[in-house]
């Protein structure tokens, strides 16, 4: 069911969840960095204390120093250069009881006696639960008892490691170090090594304030990302399925996306190519609505011929009349037979011209092609017409266009066979090739009576044809069949009436030329 549920989820859910999932991942990393990166510093720092008690302890082997008071506090001052950078160094006894402290010592460069920035204590006085002057070495200095510290770390297993104490006294963060004082490989004593080390937590909320400032700005991102990404982009797919809906369910009221056409990006494209898209379907809607009306009508006057000859043909006993009704009958049948095969023919080229692929085809060839298997037909034809190809303009030169050769051949074939149907015995059709403006031009003439309609482009209208003497042997789809193809080679058809003497038909055709 959630996988169900994600699958079926707006683009936008999808985002969020995903991002959501990513920030839960972060989130689990860096508390684990956060809660690591504490004791690490404190590490770090310890390890740097860690050298300062080994040097100690082996400055106290090599001088022999015993764990009196006395002699751990002129050991202090006598080694002041390996505690001078630090805050506090001491040293107890296994009792626990503290021996020396640099806290009442001044361990500066020009001096070795005690500091007088403290109050004086006798040395054999000195113990944990003094109280240090706070300014005794530094103003952030705070004294506090470390004796609890040395009695945790008395109470281990094993002495031989370290114990490691990070804690805030007094408003400061500590880091301390105990670790046992060695002579001969016996434990004499205890050193305490303590710092102040703010530093450490200032870095520490340095980190929590970069990574919080990180994470607002990172949500801040994606607030503004998710805030583009549902207006300008899912919004108008969203419009955009609504209008294909409305499309399918053929709703009155569409929605518009006229705001989305003028958008130069993906789904401006996208937006341009599916109201393209709707306007050639509803185009091919109303053509095929108006076809089928068409064709019902064409098929219904030979039809009603049909049945008005067979109805007749019952009643009569006249040969000569019954022969007649019978021609009458097969005329009628010829003509809707003729109807459907072409009907069916121009929607198998138009269906068959939109899957094939267009290639680089030399024109000049095809005419040649068609125009030598016409010329060989009619050679057994009585009606004695020559066709020519006149293409001397291009002194042997060949031009290209983009299409597909088997519907340019059907172009030429049915503007031929046309011209042949209306041209007189002994007469002549010529071809004539050409380029213009960059155009493929065929201009094709016939000694014929012309056209001789008024409004002359009805010629290329569905079912028109203007043969009376030959009735039902064409349908009148030729010139809108050819109009059809060319116009799905970018091309253009035009028909006039020669001009001259001699009369006849002129059909001028332009298809684009191939530019490499």
């Amino acid at each position: 069911m959630k996988i169900n549920f994600f699958r079926s989820s707006s683009i936008l859910l999808k985002f969020l969840i995903f991002n959501l999932i990513i920030f839960l991942i972060l989130s689990v990393f860096t508390f684990l960095y956060l809660s690591t990166t504490k004791p690490n510093l404190i590490k770090n720092r310890s390890n740097q204390h860690q050298k300062i008690i080994s040097n100690t302890s082996d400055h106290i082997n090599r001088l022999n120093v015993k764990f009196t008071r006395q002699d751990t506090t002129e050991f202090l001052l006598s080694t002041k250069y390996l505690f001078q950078n630090l805050d506090r160094v001491q040293l107890y006894d296994l009792n626990y009881q503290l021996l020396a402290d640099t806290d009442t010592l001044d361990l500066t460069q020009n001096t070795f006696v005690r500091s007088q920035d403290v109050k004086e204590t006798p040395i054999d006085k000195l113990d944990e639960d003094v109280n240090f002057d706070v300014n005794a070495r530094s103003s952030q200095t705070s004294s506090f008892s470390t004796k609890n510290y040395v009695k945790k770390y008395s109470n281990q297993k094993n002495l031989d490691e370290k114990l490691i104490i990070g804690e805030t006294i007094n408003n400061n963060f500590f880091v301390m170090t105990i670790d046992s004082v060695k002579i001969d490989d016996e434990h004499e004593g205890y050193i305490v090594v303590s710092e102040i080390a703010n530093d450490i937590l200032i870095a520490v909320d340095e980190r929590k304030n970069f990574i919080l400032r990180t994470v607002f700005l990172v949500a801040l991102a994606i607030f503004i990302f998710s805030f583009f990404l549902n207006n300008y982009i899912l919004k108008p797919i969203r419009a955009l399925v609504l209008y294909t809906k409305a499309i399918k369910e053929k709703e009155e009221k569409i929605g518009k996306i006229e705001k989305f056409l003028i958008r130069k990006d993906e789904v401006g494209l996208l937006s341009r190519s599916l109201n393209e898209m709707t306007k050639d379907l509803y185009k091919r809607i109303n053509v095929a609505e108006t076809f089928s009306s068409d064709l019902a009508h064409e098929i219904r006057n030979p039809l009603t011929s049909l049945k008005g000859a067979s109805e007749v043909l019952d009643n009569t006993t006249d040969d000569t009349k019954r022969k007649k009704l019978l021609k009458i009958i097969g005329h009628d049948v010829e003509r809707i037979e003729r109807l459907i095969t072409d009907y069916s023919q121009m929607l198998k080229d138009e269906a068959s011209l939109s899957r094939e692929k267009m290639t680089k085809i030399n024109l000049s060839n095809v005419v040649n092609s068609v125009v030598e298997d016409f010329n060989n037909d009619l050679v057994h034809s009585n009606k004695n017409i020559n066709i020519i190809v006149n293409h001397d303009k291009f002194n042997g030169s060949k031009f290209y266009i983009l299409g597909v050769e088997s519907k340019l051949e059907q172009i030429i074939a049915n503007l031929l066979d046309n011209a042949i149907s209306f041209s007189p015995v002994n007469s002549q059709i010529s071809i004539s090739c050409d380029i213009k403006k960059n155009q493929a031009q065929l201009i094709f003439e016939d000694e014929g009576p012309g056209f001789n309609e008024k409004n002359i482009n009805k010629v290329f209208n569905r079912f028109y044809s203007n043969r009376p003497e030959k009735f039902g042997e064409h349908s009148g789809l030729g010139l809108n069949i050819v109009k059809n193809i060319i116009e799905l080679h970018g091309g253009s058809i035009a028909v006039s009436n020669k001009t001259g003497q001699i009369t006849g038909a002129r059909i001028e055709v332009l298809l684009p030329t191939y530019e490499n």
